[in-house]
């Protein structure tokens, strides 16, 4: 006898899954991540870092003498940049600034904050070893040189012009770009398959790359990149771009994204003391 159940169960298989599905998935990601194996939470991280540094590579080179015009040509590099969170998701990679999320599990009570600190720290490090060495080898690799050198020359002036951002514009950047990254990595969470997952991270990571927001996780790339290229500025930029930036991307994540659907779909199922 046929079971007329069927068709719906198989749309419903299909179907993307609503924010509070979401919000669910996202809290049991986040106390997945804190429970890891250290060795497994490093390696993911610096996995992650060099996924993004692909990315930022991408991007520097299809920018390089673009004709398209300043809006679209950013749109260009934008959709380059993507490939960077698009292997980090699909591949597996343990990113700081997605990881802003987990956030949501700590006001949940579902982890303590010590636990948040510990993956953030460990992974945050990991990714600034596996970006920041990629700058090296990039260098070495001599296709800076490529186009008579001005691969080399885009990657100078994106070093320079981060490390001439004032303090309150690298935070309030920062906080913009972690608000549409952790929406990529939100959205990330409703598909069911690869290309679901990939069209869910290509729009937001776009538009944050082409208006000019700041990655924490890609400048450890960027700058250090730029100064081997030539940039004439002091290796303390770094830091100097890092500080603000890190902090408005947990702003942007944790509070703009973790904390205020946290207080939509999850805050009513928190735990009562017994």
């Amino acid at each position: 006898m046929p079971d007329d159940r069927a068709p719906a169960q198989m749309l419903s298989s299909l179907d993307a899954y609503s924010p509070p599905q979401i919000a669910a998935l996202v809290e049991a990601s986040g106390v997945a991540k804190t429970e890891a194996p250290l060795l497994t939470t490093v390696t993911l991280g610096v996995l992650a870092g060099v996924f993004i540094a692909f990315g930022a590579m991408l991007y520097t080179i299809v920018i390089t003498g673009v004709d398209a015009g300043f809006g679209p040509g950013r749109l260009v590099g934008g959709l380059a940049f993507s490939v960077g969170l698009v292997l980090v998701i699909i591949a597996g990679g343990e990113l700081f600034t997605g990881n802003n999320l987990i956030v949501m599990a700590w006001a949940d009570r579902r982890i303590t904050f010590r636990q948040l600190l510990r993956n953030w720290t460990v992974v945050y490090m990991a990714n600034f070893v596996g970006a920041a060495v990629m700058a090296p080898l990039v260098h070495w690799s001599g296709v800076l040189d490529l186009s008579g050198g001005t691969f080399g020359h885009t990657a100078v002036a994106i070093a320079r012009g981060k490390a001439e951002l004032g303090f309150g514009p690298a935070f309030f950047r920062g906080v913009l770009c972690n608000a549409l990254v952790c929406l990529a990595v939100w959205t990330c969470f409703a598909a069911h398959d690869v290309a679901g997952k990939i069209l869910a991270i290509v729009f937001p990571i776009s538009a944050f790359v082409a208006l000019g927001f700041e990655h924490s996780v890609a400048n450890m790339y960027l700058i250090p990149a730029g100064i081997l290229a030539g940039a004439e500025i002091p290796l303390r930029a770094l830091a100097t771009n890092l500080v603000p930036v890190t902090l408005g991307n947990i702003v942007g994540g944790g509070g703009g994204v973790a904390i205020v659907y946290w207080i939509v779909y999850s805050r009513h199922r928190r735990r009562q003391p017994n």
